[in-house]
């Protein structure tokens, strides 16, 4: 072993700079590493990416399919029952217990001036006289008048709140009732495409057609000790 203390200045200043080149070419090598790294990151998502629009592409023109198919039939039905439902989802079977259901949800929404009209009922309650009755007033009107955690209400609440409005005959009330209700601006999900079939117990299972619900083959096996810290 070298002893530092026995090596004079031109030693040093050797031995210096063999550590010095030592530490820049680990450096270097890391740096390599980690360039080769981010380049292999790239080249698999772009790899990915394109496989991943294909299915993407495969789900559009399914979806696509199934839609142009079962809209024949719900305008078939219509036509041999006599009526529209107006129903927002239509569920079609097979004699094996398949089903597909199509249709479209609606999202509850309110605009802004729903804060408006909250604001106005509030007054309304808040210039009661403190009594047993009205106190039990406020607290129906307040739970009424709770959002959700999307900032909006139930649209069945705001029906309570029309008939409690006729009950008290107050204008300031009314009016507070009118602005939610015109706030509300329900929105129309995009079309949706469901499907189940029976399994071999007889028991429905859905068929996955998201790529996050869809399970791996069944050969597979993924390994989630590479998500661990």
């Amino acid at each position: 072993m070298i002893e530092i203390d026995e090596l004079n200045d031109e030693q040093l200043a050797l031995l210096e700079q063999k550590i010095a080149a030592k530490k820049q070419a680990e450096t270097a090598a890391k740096k390599a590493e980690r360039d080769n790294y981010k380049s292999l990151v790239t080249q698999t998502v772009r790899e990915q990416i394109v496989e991943l629009q294909q299915v993407s592409n495969l789900l559009s023109l399914a979806k696509a399919n199934v839609y142009g198919s079962f809209a024949s039939l719900i305008s078939l039905k219509n036509e041999l029952y006599g009526s529209k439902s107006g129903q927002q989802s239509h569920t079609f079977s097979d004699d094996d217990g398949s089903s597909v259901t199509i249709g479209f949800r609606v999202i509850d929404k309110f605009d802004d001036t729903l804060d408006v009209g909250i604001t106005m009922i509030r007054e309304y309650i808040n210039d009661l006289a403190v009594d047993e009755n009205s106190a039990n007033l406020v607290d129906m009107v307040n739970n009424l008048l709770k959002k959700d955690a999307k900032g909006n209400l139930k649209p069945n609440r705001v029906l309570d709140l029309q008939n409690l409005a006729d009950k008290i005959q107050n204008d300031k009330f009314y009016a507070g009732v009118e602005i939610i209700r015109a706030s509300y601006k329900p929105v129309r999900s995009a079309i949706f495409v469901e499907a189940e079939v029976l399994d071999a117990t007889g028991k429905k299972q859905s068929v996955a057609l998201s790529i996050t619900s869809v399970d791996f083959p069944v050969d597979f096996e993924p390994n989630f000790e590479v998500f661990k810290p």
